[in-house]
């Protein structure tokens, strides 16, 4: 559980350094960037301890897609409350395809 824990509070990070700049398009991109590499680095902090703790329980491939679907959840509720865009039928179509994703990597 921690390993997830680290991939969501990590993705979470890394969500605003790519995207919560969006919001302030008056900012010059030199110091959005700026603030975006320091934001990431505080995502790199959890997410290769992460990968770390998990690798063992997990293989690679099982932490690559757990991250992948921990970042489509963490935008969607990023997109929705925080740049208020709507989560549209055709992203959940989308979603539902990486949680076959999941299951099939999952099977043994």
């Amino acid at each position: 559980m921690k390993t997830i824990g680290l991939l969501v509070l990590s993705n979470v990070f890394m969500t605003f350094a790519w995207y919560g700049h969006l919001k302030f398009k008056s900012v010059p991109l030199w110091q959005a960037i700026l603030v975006s590499w320091l934001i990431a680095f505080v995502e790199y902090c959890l997410q290769v301890p992460a990968n770390r703790m998990g690798h063992g329980t997990y293989s690679a491939a099982q932490l690559k897609i757990m991250q992948e679907v921990i970042t489509l959840v963490v935008f969607c509720v990023f997109s929705m409350l925080y740049l208020k865009e709507p989560l549209r039928w055709n992203y959940l179509i989308g979603f539902g395809f990486m949680v076959l994703a999941v299951f099939f990597i999952f099977k043994k």
